[in-house]
Parts: structure tokens; C-alpha cells; sequence
């Protein structure tokens, strides 16, 4: 779904270049437990604005019951305007699965092993 600001009529938020704000979508939810909402960047937003979710993607917990708000950061060249209604990010609701951790002494090898970066697509060099 699309994640929009809700911001007064007569307040826009500005974000200069470099800067950061948290713009409130005028909403919040109760998620069933097993669940987790993720914010995500608008890639239009992203694109051409240089504007993007600034911990992307976020994640919104099960047992979290306050308003749902988008960190944004403009990284773009000029200033962005963020006016109420505006469409400034995406969210989807996903199920988390728990994980169960456990210590091992060695793990099993694989062909990439402990190549990192840029090992399975493009070089980074």
C-alpha cells in the first residue's frame, strides 16, 4: 500500500538537500503477532528526487501501536517538497518467521565461501 503524508494543509515539509525528517502517515494499526509491516522507498521518489526511506526497508513491529511515520532523506541536488497527501512511501505486511540460533564449530563450504562483496555479480573493483 501506499504510505501517505499527513501533514497539515498549510505545513509542508521541506528537505533540503542532505537533510532528514519523519513524516507522519495519520494512521496506526494493530498487526496480529507473526507479523511485520516493512516501509519501503517509492522509486519514482528515488529516481528523480534523489528521496528515499532512510533505514530501508523499516520495520514496523507486531506490538508497536503509535502512528505510523516514514524517515525520509533527501539525497538529491535541490530541495523536496512534501505537501499533505503526497505518496512518500510504500508499506507491505509480511509474516516473520522466529528464528532459532544455535552455535556451531565449523560450517559447511560452499562454492562462493567467504567471498563477499560484488563475488556473485559484478566486480566492485
Amino acid at each position: 500500500m501506499d504510505l501517505m503524508a499527513a501533514l497539515a494543509a498549510d505545513a509542508p515539509v521541506v528537505l533540503v538537500p542532505g537533510a532528514r525528517g519523519v513524516i507522519p502517515c495519520g494512521f496506526a494499526m494493530a498487526l496480529p503477532n507473526d507479523f511485520e509491516a516493512q516501509v519501503r522507498p517509492r522509486s519514482g521518489l528515488a529516481v528523480k528526487f534523489g528521496v528515499t526511506v532512510l533505514n530501508a526497508p523499516g520495520t514496523i513491529d507486531a506490538d508497536y501501536r503509535g502512528e505510523v511515520m516514514v524517515p525520509l532523506i533527501n539525497l538529491g541536488a535541490e530541495d523536496f517538497v512534501i505537501r499533505r497527501g503526497d505518496r512518500i512511501a510504500q508499506m507491505i505486511i509480511a509474516p516473520v518467521q522466529a528464528a532459532i540460533f544455535r552455535v556451531e564449530e565449523s560450517l559447511d563450504d560452499t562454492e562462493r565461501g567467504d567471498k563477499g562483496f560484488g563475488s556473485t555479480g559484478h566486480s566492485l573493483g
